[in-house]
């Protein structure tokens, strides 16, 4: 497309640690497009976010203030930042940061930013702790799972389940636990980190399949690509994978998508049992995957598809991709000057 329409995006998520932020991905995908020309102004929490010092990617950078500094700072915040940089769209990108955007939504829209997140109602519903009732809902095969607050709960909760069991937080983490101590030490790591409930699961022994995908929230899927990891991290995050051809999981994902109405960008995560062949979703994460960046490669653009949906634009459903495309993901020394890491930390954008 020769005459590419200007359009400014901030995004989220620009951290790209062992356990990354989608951020960089959804920012290799949008400077990828061929209907934007897009400029690019990062949101960040931290001054050490690696994607503030891609100046190849990032056009702008502000620190934000974290969610739990509540409604009122974050808005007082973004309301700064669009009076100098006039944002079209807002793509969130971490599952913490999600409530306090559906909140300051309508306050969004009216100062001229649009997004394409799920409703509140949506969010709660694919929470960790409320999957047993979702699956019960949608049909779906989960794992046996309960939440608890406590240490003692912990211990009370543990009798049901054999092991191993998998202790997972509500965001984010999740640890294989042999036994009972282990069951504690991790509920001690992960709730100091971002606190109750804690979720104990049933360890579900196979191969692990995810999902990117796209909703309009109107009930249509927009793209979806599935994977199957081909390696992981010690966190049991995919830092290799590849592309596949499975109608199940591809029809899995849309019965969702329709049934909910999603809005936004998602991930479904799913456990293959070895014995059975039977698919166990494992967690719905609510915005797009640190790997989006294979949809794309596999011809679906996903983060260009939300900012037109967004903005209103006519976007087709795509069914087709590329199966048997890898993604593997390296991590590599960026030389960055010190005046833009002091620049960020005193005046707070860069």
């Amino acid at each position: 497309m020769k005459n590419k329409k200007d359009i400014t995006v901030a995004v989220t998520g620009l951290n790209a640690i062992d356990s990354p932020g989608p951020g960089v991905a959804v920012i290799r995908g949008l400077k990828e497009s061929d209907f934007y020309n897009v400029k690019i102004v990062g949101l960040a929490y931290e001054i050490l976010e690696p994607g503030i010092y891609m100046d190849e990617l990032v056009d702008k950078v502000y620190q934000i203030p974290i969610p739990s500094s509540g409604f009122d700072a974050m808005l007082e915040r973004l309301t700064y930042i669009q009076a100098k940089e006039k944002i079209d769209v807002i793509i969130p990108n971490f599952d913490a940061e999600l409530m306090t955007f559906i909140k300051l939504k309508p306050h969004l829209n009216k100062i001229g930013i649009h997004l394409l997140i799920p409703t509140k109602e949506q969010f709660e519903e694919r929470l960790k702790g409320n999957l047993n009732e979702f699956g019960k809902k949608h049909d779906i095969k989960v794992p046996q799972s309960e939440s608890v607050y406590s240490i003692n709960e912990l211990e009370d909760a543990l009798e049901e389940f054999d092991y191993p069991v998998v202790i997972k937080g509500k965001f984010y983490d999740a640890y294989v636990a042999h036994s009972i101590n282990d069951a504690k030490d991790y509920f001690f790591k992960i709730s100091a980190k971002w606190g109750a409930p804690i979720i104990i699961q049933e360890f579900i022994k196979g191969h692990e399949f995810n999902v990117t995908a796209l909703g309009d929230g109107k009930g249509v899927m927009m793209g979806a690509v599935p994977m199957r990891k081909t390696f992981l991290t010690d966190k049991g995050k995919a830092w290799a994978g590849i592309s596949i051809d499975d109608p199940k999981l591809l029809k899995m994902t849309n019965d969702f998508i329709t049934k909910s109405k999603w809005g936004g960008g998602l991930e479904i995560e799913l456990m293959k049992e070895d014995k059975s062949g039977d698919l166990f979703l494992l967690e719905i994460n609510p915005r797009f995957p640190a790997w989006v960046y294979l949809a794309v490669g596999c011809g679906q653009n996903h983060p260009e598809m939300l900012v037109k949906l967004a903005m209103n634009e006519e976007v087709k459903p795509l069914k087709k991709y590329d199966v048997g495309k890898m993604f593997i993901r390296y991590s590599y020394d960026m030389i960055c000057d010190l005046d833009k890491y002091e620049q960020i930390s005193i005046h707070g954008e860069v």
